[in-house]
């Protein structure tokens, strides 16, 4: 039996475009209404040409918002005013034709709905704006060549800010109403040359002297990128409140009584590890609450994304939405601004042994300096 032919592909189908999105028939019946009635203009506000979806409909909209308004009576007997506007847009956009222009006064159904049409493109407007300042701070986050990454991330952070004040300012928010959209999972994916290992040095660094521990109350365990380490932070916080013999025995012992141990974790890998410190615990501390707030970030960065791709969500949503995610970031900066102002200079000492074995990056730095990233 001969295998059936594949049909060949109709011609339209490789031309095939998608279809205009809903904003795009608004912003046709936008224009088409102040096409047919200049004076609707003054009913339209918060909006401009770069509120448009596409060039030939900004082109158009700065034409009609630049060219002197014709007289009414001679507006409606002929072409004039709609030939300079025309002549006007094409500077800026080539393809229109006086065909589309008239096609546009055709499709509007009521040119009085034009400040209700308004609205809509600048709801829409609102979206793109929120979706590109969330897209922002997700490059600058994983920009791996900032030189001042915490800082340049925080800038990123209060330009999305704005843009939600902004965009509040014109759609104020109506309480209780949430984005629709599920925000997205919170993934940490720790880096097991970097910062597995220098948890681990925290760790253990902290268990050889407990006393440290206070000076940086600003470091949850929610900051560590594994759930045995920031169960191991736990007890050690615990503990040293508690004024409790600290040592890696003690600890491995308190993590048996939370159930830190049920994952598989062997007591005597967790002995070896809390043994060996390098450093000091400030310095690790320091490197972990920057992880925790850069990856903070790309999550809010990625939950306001997700409300802004999604066009069923009202800027009133939006708006609600993005301030919840943005709380989260500034909790941590808060931590961050604590942990690097308000605590006082590390006095100088001698650097304890570094663990056998082949020295890490992480540890020969340790070595060397206390205080490598303030």
């Amino acid at each position: 039996m001969s295998p059936t032919p594949t049909p060949e592909p109709d011609k339209d189908e490789l031309n095939a475009v998608p279809p205009p999105q809903p904003v795009f028939h608004v912003e046709q019946a936008l224009l088409g209404a102040l096409l047919r009635d200049p004076r609707l203009l003054d009913e339209v506000s918060g909006i401009a040409a770069d509120s448009f979806s596409t060039a030939a409909h900004a082109a158009l909209y700065a034409a009609i918002s630049t060219v002197p308004r014709p007289d009414p009576a001679e507006h409606a007997k002929n072409t004039k005013w709609l030939d300079r506007v025309l002549a006007t847009a094409l500077k800026e956009a080539r393809g229109l034709d006086a065909t589309y222009l008239h096609t546009l006064i055709q499709v509007c159904p009521w040119h009085r709905h034009a400040p209700a049409y308004a609205r809509m493109v600048e709801a829409e407007r609102a979206r793109r704006r929120l979706l590109t300042a969330a897209e922002s701070l997700m490059h600058t986050v994983h920009d791996a060549s900032l030189p001042l990454p915490v800082q340049t991330v925080l800038t990123e952070a209060d330009a999305l800010a704005t843009v939600v004040d902004d965009i509040a300012n014109r759609f104020p928010p109506r309480s209780g109403v949430l984005p629709r959209t599920a925000a997205p999972p919170s993934v940490r994916t720790p880096d097991p040359t970097e910062a597995v290992e220098e948890e681990k040095l925290l760790l253990a660094t902290a268990t050889a002297r407990p006393a440290d521990i206070e000076s940086i109350r600003w470091l949850i365990p929610a900051d560590l990128t594994l759930p045995l380490h920031a169960g191991l932070w736990q007890c050690l916080t615990t503990l040293a409140r508690r004024n409790e013999p600290v040592d890696p025995v003690t600890v491995l012992w308190e993590a048996q009584q939370r159930g830190l141990l049920d994952d598989g974790s062997e007591p005597g890998d967790v002995l070896r590890m809390l043994a060996e410190p390098a450093g000091f615990v400030e310095h690790w501390a320091e490197r972990a609450l920057q992880r925790s707030l850069l990856a903070t970030a790309e999550h809010t960065a990625r939950r306001i994304e997700a409300y802004a791709d999604d066009p069923a969500n009202t800027p009133f949503q939006l708006v609600v939405g993005a301030r919840r995610a943005l709380a989260d970031i500034d909790a941590v900066r808060t931590r961050w601004q604590n942990a690097t102002q308000a605590t006082p200079p590390q006095q100088q000492r001698p650097a304890p042994a570094i663990r056998a074995g082949p020295p890490t990056t992480t540890s020969a730095h340790a070595a060397r300096s206390t205080r490598a990233t303030r």
